[in-house]
Order: structure tokens, then sequence, then C-alpha cells
């Protein structure tokens, strides 16, 4: 193991943003929680079950948004109409209800701006430091306008988000395909790259991947579930890595 803490043979880090890069996967959650709690209390009454924080966790957390919003759904045996990536956000439609769930992630980061893992921008600033190649893998389409708020946008070399996976036609996390394409664009085999994820949806994308080495990052007391998700280490921050001056 390098002094980054990750196998001699890897030449580039792919980084999730939100929970990894920025403190954004507590205000998703909480983005999430407001629209499909809103939308069951409509639909079911006073008698509504509330989305949960395990809900966020299984269903939701890493992947795509309107994949999101049918896992979910599915999960509570309720179907609606796909309609249109510009449905409006009143649209009870799968997309609909997704950008619900986006306006309210703006108005909260409008409202409250976005933090950095200062653990993690120094890890970035030691990975490149050593040579090794970065990229962003994001489920994000907002991934862009976040990573200039905080000044991070040159510390990858290749960006894979969900614009980018929109124009290609990636399937989302939990499937391994923005990985790879991030990996491809790097000019690394999967291999060689190791996966930095807070997500179960990430580890198991970094797993069906077979990249060289997948970190979960452990914000909210889930260690267990990433090592049974395909994480080869677990950590709270990356500093725990090494790679400090």
């Amino acid at each position: 193991m390098t002094d980054l803490g990750l196998p001699d043979d890897i030449l580039a880090c792919l980084f999730d943003l939100d929970g990894v890069v920025t403190r954004t996967a507590v205000v998703h959650a909480a983005a999430w929680r407001e629209m499909f709690d809103a939308f069951l209390r409509e639909r079911d009454g006073d008698a509504f079950r509330p989305f949960t924080d395990a809900d966020y966790d299984e269903y939701v957390d890493g992947r795509p948004r309107a994949d999101g919003v049918r896992t979910f759904l599915a999960s509570r045996g309720i179907e609606l109409p796909e309609g249109d990536p510009g449905d409006p956000p009143d649209a009870r439609t799968v997309h609909g209800l997704g950008n619900r769930k986006n306006d309210l992630l703006l108005e909260r980061i409008r409202t409250d701006g976005v933090e950095a893992y200062d653990g993690t921008l120094r890890y970035l600033a030691a990975v490149r430091a050593r040579g090794l190649r970065t990229a962003i893998v994001s489920s994000s389409a907002n991934c862009r306008d976040v990573l200039r708020s905080i000044g991070a946008e040159d510390l990858f070399d290749v960006r894979v988000d969900g614009v980018v996976a929109a124009e290609r036609g990636l399937p989302g996390k939990p499937a391994p395909d923005t990985f790879l394409a991030a990996a491809r664009d790097l000019g690394v085999e999967p291999s060689r790259a190791a996966v930095f994820e807070d997500a179960l949806a990430g580890m198991d994308a970094g797993r069906a991947g077979h990249f060289g080495y997948v970190v979960g990052v452990d914000r909210v007391g889930q260690t267990d579930a990433l090592y049974a998700h395909g994480a080869d280490r677990v950590v709270t921050d990356l500093a725990e890595l090494g790679g400090e001056q």
C-alpha cells in the first residue's frame, strides 16, 4: 500500500460528489424527505407512512433522480406515469416529483450554501501531487455548479455527472457505467482505478465494475452496510487514508 492508503498499482481516483467531496448528502436527504412526505400525505392523508433515513439509504442515495423516485415508489407499491424530464414540479409523474425534489434542493443550497470536506480536499491535493489522475463521478445534474461554488473544479481531470450521463445514455449507479466511463476518459483500466463513495449504490457500482480498490466513506454510521456492498476499506474521512504533507 502507498502512503495514500491505496494499492501500489492504482493510477486514478474516482470520487463521488455528495457526501464524499461536499456536505450535500444531508441536504439531498432533507429535500427527498420533504418532497416524498408531501406527496405521500396528499395521497394517503394523515395515515401516510413517512419517508425514512433507511428509505434514503436503500432506494435513493447515489441514484439518478428519476431512478430514485421510481425505486422508492416501487418499494411502497406505487406506480406513477413517467412523464417527461421537463414536467413541472407539481406534476404527479416520476419526472414531476424528481423536479420538485431538485427545486427544494436548490432552494436549500441557495439558503445555506455548500460546504466541502476539508479532509477530502487535502486528500485530493495529495493524490494529484503524487501524479494520480482524478475524476468526479456524480448522478447530480448540478455537479459543475457545486464544484465551482467551492472552488474545486480544477481538482478533477474528468467529470461524469448527471448531464454527461444523459448525453451519453449511461445508466446511473448502482450500474457501474458512469465510473467505467470516467476511467475510460482518464485512459485507465478499471483495475487500476480506485472508487470513493458514501452511498450503498456507489459501493455496488464499484464492485460491479471490478475496480482495483473501493473506499467507502461513512458519514452516517453505516460501516457494516458499506462493507457488505463491496467496500475494500471504510473510513469516516479521507484524511484517514494518509497523504498528509
